[in-house]
């Protein structure tokens, strides 16, 4: 199973967050998972400008890597979001990414898919972060296994280290799972049904300005 490891820290697989991410990955490649880690800072990941083209034509003509990491999304069994917590919420190169989402997200294009959230934090907070992360995985159409997240107490180093490495090494495996199981989130239902009627609704009242939106979702049914 290919899974998909999006880290939004500047710093890369080098900070707390890559720290901690490390974890989640070796409980994926106990399972048997192929790991493929991007850093959306080395990414290059710019804001959008609102051009509207992704809406049009299903494509960002943006000059970055955001294209071929839509592709790894679109293409992956399951997708893990990584960021630090940055002045109550993730990173700047993470909300650059989830903006750049908007397309996928007016299709809801990862339905079927799965994720699991990973976070850091300098003092707390982590909760709301990790709840943001998994509203907007909502959005984008997958089901959340699990997340993990933790203030640091030094650099790459956290309180309960070895309780909290157990479990980001249990959250790799049950994400594993749910994608080999085909796991099922009953209490995450009502969200993505109601989230998708909107759906529907924006991209129809928009279909004369959204061609490739309306046919996506004319295909689907």
């Amino acid at each position: 199973m290919k899974i998909l490891a999006l880290i939004g820290s500047p710093r890369g697989m080098q900070g707390n967050t890559g720290r901690l991410l490390e974890e989640v990955l070796a409980g994926v490649h106990a399972e048997g998972g192929e790991v493929e880690v991007v850093s959306l800072a080395q990414a290059g990941m710019q804001p959008c400008v609102a051009c509207d083209a992704c809406h049009r034509t299903g494509i960002c003509p943006l000059p970055d890597d955001y294209e071929s990491i839509k592709e790894q999304l679109l293409g992956c069994d399951a997708f893990i979001l990584a960021s630090p917590n940055y002045i109550f919420s993730v990173t700047a190169q993470m909300k650059a990414f989830f903006d750049r989402c908007n397309g996928l997200i007016h299709c809801m294009a990862l339905d079927g898919k799965y994720t699991a959230l990973v976070e850091t934090s300098g003092s707390g907070g982590d909760d709301e972060v990790l709840a943001y992360m998994a509203h907007v995985a909502g959005t984008l159409g997958a089901l959340t296994v699990g997340s993990v997240g933790s203030p640091q107490a030094g650099v790459r180093t956290f309180p309960n280290e070895d309780e909290l490495y157990g479990r980001a090494r249990e959250l790799g495996r049950a994400l594993c799972a749910a994608v080999r199981e085909k796991r099922e989130f009953p209490e995450q239902d009502a969200f993505r049904q109601a989230f998708r009627a909107r759906m529907q609704g924006v991209v129809g009242y928009m279909q004369e300005y959204w061609p490739f939106e309306r046919e996506y979702w004319r295909n689907k049914g």
